[in-house]
Order: structure tokens, then sequence, then C-alpha cells
């Protein structure tokens, strides 16, 4: 009985194809999301329409990943954090990963012994199509059960982790901030999304704000990655302003770039970042550099502790779109 009385946690993340073999599976989970992918067709149809598309994309997609090893790895750095979590609160502390239907039988069994969970999400800034469509998948199997922190944006220990982060890498890599563009980068989302009234924008900008105030010397630009599809999306968009960077770097010849919506190393940075927007900007005449995630630094996980101790927690309901397509 007094095992059932301890609090236990539910980390929650995107996950990511553990081989090129599930790239398939990942995509049209993705893309099947209503979430992620807002349309007006009726169900079954855009679930055929996005399966074909995930087909397509799983090609290409595999050649990008066969560049980072063959995998991605925020499956395993989750449960990593995850283990590491549970040896400091002494409580278990399950995993979910939403794009990984292989694993969602296990942690929905693991999960359903539980008489309450807290949730943290792994998405330092709220967005109906990361927390809120893991709230709207969990919901039907837990109606009642779940406390969620809802976002930590601001949170003073996610904004000191990242600061360190960077203070790191500049030092480890000798880089005077006053001669360093930091060049923060959060993953887009459609613009209709925010004017329908999704908070992640604000909440990015207060991030970046916040870090910020740690550097004053350093210039600094944010900007949004990872636009798929047609629409405009959150602007000014990551591989633009790469392109237009010296209108940005004010004289400065070094360009660090911080994932700064991304706490654990994956595609969009490992590729998308390192491969393709790095070559941009030294073919600029500067210095690119990336600077890693969060992933697995001792003081990362004593920012989570804080913040699960501290964040104030919410219901399901309250994370959960109500207009749906």
């Amino acid at each position: 009985m007094e095992a059932t009385k301890k609090p236990i946690y539910l980390l929650v993340n995107f996950g990511g194809p553990r081989s090129l073999e599930e790239i398939p599976e990942f995509l049209t989970c993705l893309l099947s999301d209503r979430d992620v992918i807002r349309t007006r067709f009726p169900a079954f149809f855009h679930n055929w329409f996005f399966g074909r598309v995930a087909k397509k994309r799983a090609f290409t997609l595999a050649k990008d990943y066969e560049l980072i090893g063959g995998k991605s790895p925020i499956y395993f750095d989750t449960e990593t954090l995850a283990k590491l979590l549970e040896t400091q609160l002494q409580t278990p502390v399950y995993t979910f990963h939403r794009y990984l239907p292989a694993t969602h039988r296990e942690s929905l069994r693991r999960i359903g012994q539980a008489k309450s969970l807290t949730v943290l999400p792994l998405f330092p800034q709220f967005c109906y199509a990361t927390t809120g469509s893991v709230a709207r998948f969990l919901a039907p199997y837990f109606p009642k059960e779940l406390q969620w922190v809802p976002s930590y944006a601001t949170h003073p220990c996610f904004i000191a982790s990242y600061q360190k982060r960077i203070s790191q890498f500049l030092w480890e890599h000798h880089l005077l901030e006053s001669e360093t563009l930091l060049f923060f980068s959060a993953h887009g989302v459609p613009q209709r999304f925010v004017d329908e009234g999704d908070p992640y924008e604000q909440e990015c900008c207060a991030t970046y704000e916040a870090i910020m105030k740690g550097f004053l010397k350093a210039a600094s630009i944010l900007a949004y990655q990872s636009k798929f599809g047609k629409g405009e999306w959150l602007k000014p968009y990551t591989d633009e302003t790469c392109h237009n960077i010296l209108l940005w770097n004010k004289g400065r010849k070094n360009v660090v770039m911080v994932p700064m919506s991304f706490t654990s190393d994956h595609i969009e940075t490992l590729f998308e970042v390192e491969k393709l927007y790095l070559p941009i900007l030294a073919s600029k005449g500067l210095r690119a550099f990336r600077c890693p995630a969060l992933n697995l630094e001792p003081y990362w996980i004593d920012a989570l502790l804080e913040i699960l101790q501290t964040q104030e927690l919410v219901p399901t309901a309250m994370l959960i779109r109500k207009a749906v397509p």
C-alpha cells in the first residue's frame, strides 16, 4: 500500500525513430496527428492522404538520418533522463513517446497501474501541437488521473540551465561574448496556429528575452525552423535568416546557433542545424557553431527536479485545443 502513495511521474517527449526501419511508422503517426496537421478532411481521408505522404518522405528522411547515425537519439536520451530522475526522486518515472506507436502499448500499461500521475513534457514552451497533442492522446485513457506541468518557458531553473549551457560552450570554444551573435532557433508552427490562440510564439519570445538577460554583450536573434508544407509559418524563418545573416550579426564574426525549444538533440539539431544551416553561415565568412541542447547535463536534471516541485499543475482538459477541424 505504501508504494501506491508515492508520487509517480510521466516524462513525455516527441519520440524519434530508433532505426531507419522505424521512420515510416514514425512519420505516419506524426502526420496523422490533427493537432499538428490541421485539415478539414474527414479522418479516414486525412489518414490515407498523409499516410501516402509519409511513405514518400520516409525515403528522403532516411538519408538524413543516415548522416546522424541511422537513428534519433531522442528516444534513448529520454529513457536515460527518466532513469536519472527516478534515482533522484526515489519514485517511478515513466516515459511516453508521442510518435513512436510501437512503444505506446507498454507505456499505457505501465501508466495504467498508477492512481495519479504528474506529467512533465520535455517541451519548455506550451504548444497545442506538442504538449496539447499528448494531452489529447492520453485523455481517453486517463480522464481524471493526470496533472500536468503545462510549460516552464521562463522558469528560473530552465533559463539558468540554458544560460549555463551557452556560457560553457562559449568558454570551451574560446568565444568572446562581445564578438558573438547568439542565433536562437525554435521549431516553427504555422502562423494560423498562433492566430487561433496558441501561446507558443509568445512563450518562445519570453524564453529568448529571459536567456538574453545573461548575455548583454552579445548580439542575438530568434528565428523559427523546420517549416513543412505550404502556408505562412512563424517568421523570421531560420534558413532565410542564415542567408541574410550579415544584416543581423553587427560585425561579429562568430555565430552560435542555440536550439531554444529543443531540450534534446535530434534530427532538427544534428542534421538540420549542423548539416544545412551552419554551412550557409560559414559561406558568409563567419565562424559558425551549434550549441548542443541540454540533453543529460546534471544541472538540467537538477532544474527538472526543481520544476516538478515548484511549477503549478493543471488538469488535462486545460491543455486540449477545443476546435478540431
